[in-house]
């Protein structure tokens, strides 16, 4: 089994997650997985890499398949005894004028960025090691999507007591409202994106808690954060950011000295505790 410390990206054979992948191998003691659903894209992403002078190593990885979830945690498990750095970056979005049915746009979205990235959590979280750093790339647009919430479903949200499962059943039930055309009138938001990546904050919050309360003493620290709006194939080429620049908040949550004990819990965008 080896001691060298391990970081693992998910979905980083592009776009943002290409550049965190790119960061870490410059700054991460320790060996980089690449990951990617598709194993030849994700080759090309590490050849890519590798003439520009880096050493990412790959592992497939698609995080709507539970079994390739697995098929990682048992590799890290008995390569390296666990895991030292998770970036939960892997997730998908319409475009804003795609025709496709918004029920169908909704269960999309929410299977990859909210229950695929839970999946992952709960498979892998275990795994982390004392000192072990944990960033679910969520956005901005989860607290814009929050702010087109119910009153109700805010408090809910913002709640300090919520737990996973209650998380679960609201991000369910947001499917649902959507297929029977109801989720305005139930206080929801017209925006499935916005939608997961309120859950991919509130689920950071919860996972944060429960670190707390079940690992004190591992000191792991584990946040949710905004890259920004980053020129990718999902946010088009007009926004402001390189994904160089996107992965910028990403690395510094992943790479925290492990004599910080914060940020924790929280959601972070331009290195910045945002309030939720």
């Amino acid at each position: 089994m080896s001691n060298v410390p391990v970081a693992v990206v998910t979905g980083s054979n592009k776009g943002i997650g290409l550049a965190i992948v790119r960061a870490l191998c410059k700054q991460f003691p320790g060996d980089v997985y690449l990951t990617s659903r598709d194993s030849d894209r994700g080759q090309a992403a590490v050849a890519q890499l590798q003439q520009e002078g880096l050493r990412p190593l790959f592992h497939q990885l698609d995080i709507d398949d539970l079994e390739s979830i697995r098929a990682l945690r048992d590799f890290l498990k008995e390569k390296y005894g666990g895991l030292n750095v998770l970036v939960n970056n892997a997730g998908i979005a319409f475009k804003v004028h795609d025709t496709t049915p918004f029920a169908v746009q909704a269960e999309v979205t929410l299977k990859t960025n909210f229950f695929g990235t839970r999946n992952v959590c709960t498979e892998l979280l275990p795994l982390v090691k004392p000192y072990g750093r944990v960033v679910n790339v969520s956005s901005m647009v989860s607290s814009s999507a929050l702010g087109g919430c119910s009153q109700e479903l805010q408090q809910k949200f913002r709640s300090d007591t919520i737990t996973e499962e209650e998380l679960v059943q609201l991000m369910t039930k947001f499917v649902e409202d959507t297929k029977k055309s109801v989720h305005e009138k139930e206080g929801w938001p017209n925006t499935a994106y916005g939608v997961s990546k309120i859950g991919v904050t509130v689920l950071s919050r919860i996972q944060a808690r429960l670190l707390n309360e079940q690992r004190k003493g591992d000191h792991i620290l584990l946040n949710a954060c905004c890259p920004g709006w980053v020129r990718t194939d999902m946010a088009g080429p007009k926004a402001t950011k390189s994904p160089d620049e996107g992965a910028e908040t990403p690395v510094y949550l992943a790479l925290l000295p492990a004599t910080a004990d914060a940020p924790h819990g929280q959601f972070v965008s331009n290195k910045t505790v945002r309030t939720w």
